[in-house]
C-alpha cells in the first residue's frame, strides 16, 4: 500500500488537526482499489443495455417471421368480394377457404316465425290473464303457459316480455311501441323451417282482451345454388356452403348470379413482409453502430466483442441463406451407416463406394460431384437430414434415391419442397452495400399474384428459408436460455456479481478502517491539542527547580 501524505501542522500549537478530513483523505488512498472494479463494471452495465436493446430487435424480427412460418399466420387468411353486396357479403374467410370464384344465385332469404299482441294504449297498464305458446311441430310441439307477473312492478308488457324470454322457450319476446301504441311481438329463438311457433292469448288490459295475431307461423329456409348446387340454410348467416367462407344473405333475387372471389390476403403478407425488412434493417443498423465511437470519441459498449462478430455472421448468413429445393427423410443419428444408391441430377452415387458412409459422407460426395448440387446436413429437430439447393439460382433439379438407414431400415425417401422460390431475391428483397436490404414490393405483389404456394413453402416448408431463419433467430436472441445473446448477458451477469460481492467485502474493509482510524486519529488529535499545556507545565517545573527563567525583580 502507497504511503498518504498528510501535514497535521506545528504539535506544538494546541489546534490539532481536522480529523475528519484526515480520515477522509486516508479513506480515499483506500478506495482506489476499487476503481478498476467500477470502471469494469460501468463496462458491463453500458453492454447490457446494448445487449437488451439487440434483444427486443431479435424478438421484433422474429415475430414478424412467425406470421409468415406460423400456419395459421397471416398467409393463412383469405379475402373476398362479391359483384352484388346487395344481395350477399362475406362476413368471414377462415384459413380452410380455397381461392377461386363461385357462382350463387340467392332464389330466397330464410325467415323466421313471429307475430304479436293487439296494442294497448299506455304500455304500464297492468295487465292479467295468460298466453299459451308453443313451439316446434307433431310430435315435438311443446305448449308453455306463461302468466303475466303478479309483482305490482312487473304485471306489465315489459314484465310480461322479460317471463317469456327468461323462460327459455326458444322464444324471444319484445315490447314494440308506434303511433297506435305499445305491443308485444314474439320471435322464434330457430331460424328456417324448424322454428315455429304459434300463441293463444288470454291476456287482458283491463277487461279487454289482447288477440295474438300470427305474422308468420312456420319460418322458411333460404335457399340458393352455389355454382349451379342447390343448397338450402336454415339461417340467413351461411357457413360451410362455400367451404371456409362466411356468407350473409341480404336480399333475393332468382334471376341474378352474384360472383363471390375468395383471394389470398396478399395485402396482409406485404405488410408483414414490409415490417420484416424494417425491423431486419434497425437490427443491423444498431449492430453496425456498435462498431465505432460515441459523440464523446469513446468506443461503444460491444466494440470489439466477439458476441457483435457472431451475430453479424450469424445474420449475414442466414438472409443469404438458399432455400433447398428438397430433402431426404431424417436418419436417427448422424452416425448411421447409408446402403443404397442416389442419383442427383443425372449423377449415381453408391453408398459402398464410399470411405465415409454417414449421411456427412454423402453429403461431401454429391458436393464433390459434377451433380451441381450443394447437400447439407441439417438438424431441424426430426433429426439429420440432407438438403438440397441447385449450385444456380432457379436451376431444377432432379432427385431420385433408394438409400436405406441399416441402423433402422428406413427408407431415405426425397422430397421436393416446390414452389421454386430459391432465396429472398425471389421476393424482390436485395442486399445493400451496407448490410441493410430493399424491398420491391410490386415484385413482391406479382409473386403473390402468380406463385402464392410457391411464397407459402418458402417460408413454411420443412428445412425451407423460412424455418432455418427463425431457427437461428431462436439461437441468436435472448429468449432462448442458451441463444447467443442471452449466454453474453448471462456472462456478464455472473462477472458483475463477483466485482458486486469484491466491491461489497472491500467496502466491508474500508468501514472497519474508518471507525477505527477516526477513533485512533479523536486520540491523536486529543493528545497534540494536550501538548501545550503539559510543555508550560514542564517549562513551569523546570523554572522552578532551576530558578531559570524567573523574574530578576521578585
Amino acid at each position: 500500500m502507497g504511503t498518504v501524505g498528510l501535514s497535521f501542522g506545528s504539535p506544538t500549537s494546541g489546534t490539532g488537526f481536522d480529523v475528519s478530513a484526515t480520515v477522509s483523505t486516508i479513506l480515499a488512498n483506500l478506495e482506489k482499489v476499487e476503481t478498476p472494479w467500477n470502471n469494469q463494471l460501468s463496462s458491463l452495465e453500458s453492454q447490457d443495455t446494448v445487449l437488451s436493446s439487440l434483444g427486443t430487435l431479435f424478438s421484433n424480427l422474429s415475430n414478424d417471421l412467425s406470421s409468415l412460418t406460423d400456419f395459421n399466420g397471416v398467409m393463412a387468411l383469405k379475402e373476398g368480394s362479391t359483384s352484388n353486396p346487395n344481395l350477399l357479403a362475406i362476413t368471414g374467410a377462415s384459413s380452410s377457404a380455397v381461392t377461386g370464384t363461385y357462382d350463387v344465385v340467392v332464389k330466397t332469404l330464410a325467415t323466421t316465425a313471429n307475430g304479436y299482441l293487439d296494442p294497448v294504449t299506455n304500455a304500464s297498464d297492468t295487465l292479467g290473464g295468460s298466453i299459451d305458446i308453443t313451439t316446434g311441430t307433431g310430435s315435438s310441439a311443446v305448449t308453455t303457459t306463461i302468466n303475466v307477473p303478479t309483482d305490482p312492478a312487473k304485471d306489465n308488457l315489459q314484465g310480461l316480455a322479460n317471463a317469456i324470454t327468461s323462460a327459455d322457450i326458444g322464444v324471444t319476446a319484445s315490447v314494440l311501441t308506434d303511433a297506435n301504441g305499445s305491443r308485444l311481438a314474439l320471435t322464434s329463438n330457430t331460424s328456417g323451417a324448424g322454428g315455429n311457433l304459434s300463441a293463444v292469448s288470454s291476456i287482458t288490459d283491463g277487461g279487454t282482451t289482447l288477440n295474438y295475431t300470427e305474422q308468420l307461423g312456420t319460418g322458411v329456409n333460404a335457399s340458393l345454388t352455389v355454382n349451379g348446387i342447390p343448397l338450402s340454410s336454415t339461417s340467413n348467416t351461411v357457413t360451410g356452403l362455400i367451404p371456409g367462407v362466411t356468407l350473409q344473405l341480404l336480399g333475393s333475387d332468382p334471376d341474378t348470379t352474384v360472383q363471390v372471389v375468395i383471394a389470398n390476403d396478399n395485402t396482409d403478407v406485404e405488410s408483414t413482409v414490409t415490417q420484416f425488412v424494417a425491423d431486419y434493417n434497425s437490427l443491423i443498423s444498431a449492430m453496425t453502430a456498435q462498431e465505432g465511437k460515441d459523440a464523446s470519441g469513446n468506443a461503444e459498449p460491444l466494440f470489439g466483442s466477439p458476441t457483435l462478430s457472431t451475430l453479424q455472421q450469424e445474420l449475414l448468413s442466414g438472409i443469404n441463406l438458399q432455400n433447398p429445393n428438397g430433402y431426404l427423410t431424417a436418419v436417427k443419428s448422424a452416425s448411421d451407416t447409408l446402403t443404397g444408391t442416389i442419383t442427383v441430377n443425372g449423377t449415381e452415387i453408391d453408398m459402398s463406394s464410399l470411405s465415409d458412409q454417414t449421411i456427412s459422407g454423402l453429403a461431401a460426395a454429391i458436393n464433390s460431384s459434377s451433380a451441381g448440387v450443394t447437400a447439407s446436413v441439417v438438424n431441424n429437430g426430426s433429426g439429420p437430414q440432407l438438403v438440397f439447393v441447385p449450385n444456380t439460382a432457379g436451376a431444377s433439379m432432379s432427385v431420385s434415391s433408394s438409400l436405406t438407414d441399416s441402423t433402422t431400415g428406413t427408407s431415405l425417401s426425397y422430397t421436393n419442397n416446390g414452389g421454386g422460390i430459391s432465396a429472398l431475391t425471389g421476393l424482390g428483397v436485395s442486399m445493400n452495400n451496407d448490410g441493410t436490404i430493399s424491398l420491391d414490393e410490386t415484385s413482391l405483389d406479382s409473386v403473390l399474384n402468380s406463385n402464392y404456394s410457391g411464397v407459402l413453402a418458402f417460408f413454411q416448408d420443412a428445412n425451407s428459408w423460412g424455418t432455418s431463419f427463425a431457427t437461428m433467430l431462436n439461437n441468436a436472441g435472448s429468449s432462448n436460455p442458451t441463444g447467443i445473446l442471452a449466454l453474453a448477458q448471462t456472462s456478464n451477469s455472473n462477472v458483475e456479481s463477483t466485482l458486486n460481492a469484491d466491491l461489497s467485502r472491500e467496502n466491508i474493509v474500508i468501514s472497519a478502517q474508518q471507525v477505527s482510524l477516526t477513533n485512533e486519529l479523536n486520540s491523536a488529535n486529543e493528545i497534540l491539542q494536550e501538548l501545550p499545556e503539559q510543555l508550560q507545565g514542564i517549562d513551569q517545573l523546570y523554572s522552578a527547580i532551576t530558578g531559570y527563567n524567573e523574574n530578576s525583580s521578585s
